[in-house]
């Protein structure tokens, strides 16, 4: 893949153990399943064992991601956590999941002495608000994403406050189609203006993260 903004920086060897959030999703999924083919020990954090059922290879903790002691359990010997939580839609109702899992992780992660956090946002998030073109930025995100966007911003925020080593992912607009040799990640957004990329390119991105530090303490939004 290509880094059209990134520093370079020495690989460094990636850290077998891994803790995923939000593995029941599509990106999630995808992140456990590349995972595992790199040769790294997964454990997935999940509401339902019986929704996680095909996540083969996976070791399940069942619990909720906004409680600390689940957390706890769940980085045990852990090398690095890996957070793709999402949330639908919300046109009307408070969202704080995101943010509220984001706390308890952070405090969890610090107990248990984890420092490498890898969380997916999205396009919109932080000053990349304004740059996912016509449909998205006037139809979809003040319709139906402004309260999702508001709590990722509040994420974002914990995340960057934590004194953990993270990166923050945004992804352009999300598909299902299959990843490709080369994306690209910027910060300087000022003539980019909508995009998409997929899940598959999303999950190779950010397990690539696990072994460089060329995004780390950054915010690259990812497209194609």
């Amino acid at each position: 893949m290509i880094d059209t903004d990134a520093k370079t920086s020495p690989s460094k060897t990636s850290p077998s153990k891994i803790l995923v959030l939000g593995a029941t999703g599509g990106t999630g999924r995808l992140i456990v399943s590349q995972a595992l083919a790199r040769g790294h020990q997964v454990t997935a954090l999940v509401r339902s064992a019986a929704k996680a059922s095909d996540l083969k290879g996976a070791r399940l903790i069942v619990g909720d991601v906004r409680d600390e002691s689940a957390l706890r359990e769940a980085l045990k010997g852990q090398d690095a956590v890996v957070s793709a939580l999402g949330t639908p839609a919300s046109p009307f109702r408070e969202v704080t999941l995101l943010s509220t899992a984001t706390r308890a992780l952070v405090d969890a992660m610090k107990a248990k002495h984890v420092s490498r956090l890898l969380c997916i946002t999205g396009m919109g998030a932080g000053e990349s608000a304004g740059h996912g073109g016509f449909l998205f930025d006037r139809l979809i995100f003040p319709l139906l994403l402004r309260k999702v966007y508001a709590d990722k911003d509040r994420q974002e925020a914990i995340v960057r406050d934590s004194g953990l080593d993270w990166v923050l992912v945004r992804p352009a607009v999300l598909n299902d189609k299959p990843g490709r040799d080369a994306i690209r990640s910027l910060t300087e957004l000022s003539n980019f203006h909508g995009g998409t990329i997929s899940r598959a390119d999303v999950a190779a991105f950010v397990l690539d993260q696990l072994r460089t530090d060329a995004w780390l303490h950054r915010s690259p939004l990812i497209t194609w």
